[in-house]
């Protein structure tokens, strides 16, 4: 039966304790996966192999008044956000919403090197939040799948399984083929997704951004060696127009690659980014490759964009908010179709359990429909959720 969505949070965060999901991984990788210490200070440390021993941070804070959250102490048992399915319910009906979009942030570790077991600590986890944990209530629980981001033929395996599995979101930590800039296998991917209908979502940024010769951004046609190669990078200068860490670069590398031109269906979401930088990297990337492109052509054998970078990120591109009035205020600019707001619960940023009256503040001499596509519909749209308007919504 379809729900009437009035607040979503396209971004919250899955953070409870491993142990409450590692029993789904295969018993030959359990101890591969990530594990909850007791310290002798008698907080919780957990243990990611190929990191150091988490014992603090801010992804624990859970809705505590922020003149007392220690940085230093992780507690999941008294930290709200870090229970069971049911409870995560009730935290929701306390905050006022009606349903969330969860990241699961320590599942995907990079440094597992073994295929296999990387494989399987994601499928297992997968199987848990569509098996277990979402199970509880689907409509309100939405989990993003965790892909491996190894190899497009891998990834694919695992999005098809977890479209059985009932997942409507899959997440993206790096390009399909597991490098840092996008490559031609990777088309085999997108087009997946599209058949698939399965939303994709990327969370901030990809973690490494450097744009240097020993770690590109991208693979141009032509890489002309020595002094022969331009000292600057071009997909750089269009990204670094936006801020560090917030799918500027991304963004870039996609516009650049001509994906959106061989899939123009294709629909992106860079969640918990906020927006109100976009109206100014939009102006600004457009200038770059305005006055860049020749040299780009010439030299590394780019092929001309049939539109503005912008353009195109106007059309595929969706931008998650948290608290920003700026933002908000420069709507049309960044586009009322194309911003979803969110919680961030239980990270640092978040204002459960009154997330509610600080949106208020923020949505200030909105309009109600404007409003509504901002807090819901923009979700449900794109998630492709089941939802029951009310008589305002069909005018």
């Amino acid at each position: 039966m379809a729900r009437h969505y009035r607040y979503i949070s396209a971004d919250g965060h899955f953070e409870s304790p491993p142990e409450q999901w590692t029993h789904r991984v295969p018993k030959q990788y359990r101890d591969r996966a990530p594990r909850r210490i007791r310290l002798p200070n008698g907080h919780d440390g957990l243990l990611i192999e190929g990191s150091r021993l988490i014992y603090g941070g801010t992804s624990l804070y859970g809705g505590r008044a922020p003149e007392n959250f220690d940085s230093t102490i992780m507690d999941f048992d008294q930290t709200p956000g870090c229970g069971s399915a049911e409870q995560r319910l009730r935290e929701q009906d306390e905050d006022g919403i009606d349903a969330e979009v969860l990241f699961a942030l320590d599942v995907r570790n990079a440094a597992i090197r073994d295929k296999s077991a990387l494989i399987a600590i994601v499928h297992g986890f997968n199987q848990y939040m569509a098996e277990e944990y979402c199970a509880v209530d689907r409509d309100r629980l939405i989990g993003a799948a965790v892909l491996p981001n190894v190899g497009a033929e891998e990834d694919i395996a695992e999005m098809e399984s977890c479209k059985r599995l009932g997942f409507k979101v899959a997440w993206l930590r790096t390009y399909p083929s597991g490098k840092s800039y996008p490559t031609p296998e990777d088309d085999r991917f997108w087009a997946a997704a599209l058949d698939l209908d399965i939303s994709l979502v990327v969370h901030t940024s990809f973690p490494a951004h450097v744009g240097s010769r020993e770690t590109p951004l991208f693979k141009y046609p032509r890489e002309p060696e020595g002094e022969q190669r331009p000292p600057t990078d071009f997909v750089q200068r269009l990204a670094r127009q936006g801020p560090f860490h917030t799918g500027s670069v991304e963004a870039s590398q996609l516009v650049v690659s001509g994906v959106f031109d061989r899939f123009p269906k294709l629909q992106i979401y860079w969640a918990e980014n906020n927006v109100g930088w976009l109206p100014y990297f939009y102006e600004q990337m457009d200038h770059e490759y305005s006055v860049n492109r020749f040299w780009a052509e010439r030299h590394l054998g780019l092929a001309k964009l049939k539109r503005l970078p912008s353009e195109y990120l106007r059309e595929h591109a969706y931008w998650g908010f948290f608290e920003d009035h700026v933002g908000v205020r420069l709507r049309h600019e960044v586009g009322v179709d194309r911003m979803m707001w969110s919680t961030d619960f239980p990270h640092v940023v978040t204002r459960w359990p009154q997330s509610l009256k600080f949106l208020e503040s923020q949505m200030r001499g909105v309009p109600e429909d404007e409003r509504r596509k901002m807090v819901a519909l923009n979700a449900v749209k794109f998630f492709r959720l089941d939802h029951n308007p009310d008589p305002a919504e069909q005018k």
